[in-house]
């Protein structure tokens, strides 16, 4: 079996040139009732305005009809077609962070996919499991070269500098609903070989209201090569106070160069707290999309974002309804590098 990092191949860090951007265009009724879809799909078009000025966008429609529908809301919104593309590729939903190929580059360039199994979560949403199948549609409509590690493993649930440093977390990875039979070294191995990376940072959970068991992408990210932006919570009744502070107290032990962001306040509907967080931002080539809620907290956000990265625009976006569906921007979003 040929291992990628035996070629030189590696995960390159969101913030290196994409040659694209891949999402799915929403539909999902379970995710997004018809109430909120029409916000829904007027926050894609905003996502989408902002990154085709610096890359390409790939969405993925059903089918023709899709397509259509997207394209006039689209033009509704005084968007042209510059830098998009659509693919008919059947996905239930749009989460393409968790189902689509992580790319990783090697040291000539050469792009490859590494298309790891969709179990939907812990197959927690049966109707999902089919995104799976839309993922590898999507390594294939690349035409490069896959690697197939054969072991569950979504893209929210890692975050990389592109200099050997991996960060993850416990809650997730080692998961028995993900890979019951693989013990912590395999899962590195794996890790290691597949995405090129030298060490790996396990943080302990996720934020209380995301389904993921405990996505990194919601909690900590890396903004540079030495730098990681983390979650905190300010309020010691609050249910992210305990696991954030714990989380931060492994990052301390890193020697990474650490910036603290509070959360947003309790976003709660009737029936469970929404995942809403600023760490779920997407680094696009020309822009920086970040989730905000309406919140006190949200301009500091955005200042801290626009300081990490003065060659993007910060776009924020109200993620409200994202969250509502259980996601935000980055979940939606999964770059191919150049």
């Amino acid at each position: 079996m040929k291992i990628p990092r035996q070629h030189g191949y590696r995960m390159p860090a969101e913030w290196e040139m994409h040659e694209t951007t891949w999402i799915s265009w929403p539909k999902d009724p379970d995710t997004f009732p018809p109430n909120i879809i029409d916000n829904v799909e007027n926050i894609y078009c905003q996502m989408i305005g902002a990154l085709q000025q610096g890359e390409k966008v790939n969405i993925l429609v059903n089918d023709a009809g899709w397509e259509e529908r997207a394209r006039k809301k689209l033009e509704a919104r005084g968007l042209g077609l510059k830098n998009i593309i659509f693919h008919h590729i059947k996905s239930v939903d749009v989460w393409t962070r968790d189902y689509a190929p992580i790319f990783v580059k090697d040291k000539k360039g050469k792009v490859a996919a590494t298309k790891w199994i969709f179990n939907a979560w812990g197959e927690k949403w049966e109707p999902l499991l089919s995104d799976d199948k839309a993922g590898e549609e999507i390594a294939k409509a690349t035409k490069m070269e896959i690697f197939r590690p054969h072991m569950v493993l979504e893209g929210g649930s890692i975050d990389v500098n592109g200099k050997g440093m991996l960060l993850t977390t416990e809650q997730c990875l080692l998961n028995k609903n993900r890979n019951p039979k693989l013990k912590r070294k395999q899962i590195e191995r794996y890790l290691t070989d597949y995405l090129g990376v030298d060490s790996i940072i396990w943080l302990k959970e996720g934020i209380a209201g995301d389904d993921t068991d405990g996505h990194v992408d919601d909690i900590t990210r890396f903004v540079n090569d030495n730098t990681v932006i983390t979650m905190v919570e300010e309020d010691k009744n609050d249910a992210n106070y305990k696991p954030l502070r714990e989380n931060l107290e492994v990052l301390k032990k890193t020697g990474f160069d650490i910036i603290e962001l509070p959360m947003p306040g309790k976003i709660e509907i009737p029936e469970r707290r929404l995942p809403a967080s600023y760490a779920n931002f997407y680094i696009g080539n020309s822009v920086v999309l970040l989730p905000v809620f309406k919140d006190a907290k949200d301009r500091d956000a955005v200042g801290i974002l626009e300081d990490l990265f003065p060659k993007r625009k910060v776009v924020p976006i109200y993620a409200y309804d994202l969250v509502y569906g259980h996601g935000a921007i980055h979940c939606m979003t999964m770059q191919q590098p150049c």
